[in-house]
């Protein structure tokens, strides 16, 4: 088979997520794809374009509009929900991607849903990007959290001193304490003093 960007992004992922992004080379790629390392830098110049391209390969399956007639409020958690699926599929890549400040980029559809659900919420165009970098913030701490396992060991410790643990929180559970914080960041989100409510 022709060496192609998408088949060297779809292989990178699959060796991501087995075996972690540091112990990605480009050599282990060129293996696994049967081909000469030297090839691969005719459709790929380095490791970080892989990863750039693997990560644009996920992004692209965001779906960021969700039904159409929600009220900005289900658009914003429809948006995080969708966001943490592609997370969950894909959790290596992703938790290396959350914690860089590049993933994020002004043309990206995420941030430009975002930015155009707050505004559809009310709030003044400058607030609007110190909002949205706040609830990315917030919401893709959490995602890596849950992606590490760090909130589920957190979820174990006793609710008091000397107390037992408790059991690692199942998937439901999990779900349920995304949709708290995702409520949390709603509410602050409409409680914004900035925001422009319509008032009686």
């Amino acid at each position: 088979m022709p060496l192609t960007e998408d088949g060297i992004y779809d292989v990178a992922l699959r060796l991501i997520e087995a075996d972690g992004v540091e112990a990605l080379t480009m050599r282990k790629l060129a293996t696994a794809l049967n081909a000469n390392p030297m090839s691969l830098y005719h459709h790929v110049p380095n490791k970080e374009a892989v990863l750039r391209g693997a990560a644009a390969r996920v992004g692209s399956r965001f779906r960021a509009q969700g039904p159409e007639g929600l009220p900005w409020q289900g658009r914003l958690r429809h948006m995080f929900l969708d966001f943490r699926e592609l997370a969950l599929e894909h959790p290596k890549l992703m938790t290396y991607c959350l914690a860089r400040a590049e993933y994020i980029q002004p043309d990206d559809s995420f941030w430009l849903n975002l930015t155009d659900v707050l505004a559809a919420a009310g709030l003044p165009a400058e607030e609007i990007p110190r909002v949205a970098a706040t609830l990315c913030a917030t919401l893709t701490g959490l995602m890596i959290s849950e992606l590490t396992g760090v909130v589920q060991q957190w979820a174990t410790l006793p609710a008091a001193p000397g107390g037992g643990e408790s059991p690692t929180p199942t998937r439901p559970e999990l779900n349920a304490m995304v949709r708290f914080a995702l409520d949390g960041a709603l509410a602050a989100a409409e409680n914004h003093p900035a925001r422009a409510c319509e008032r009686d």
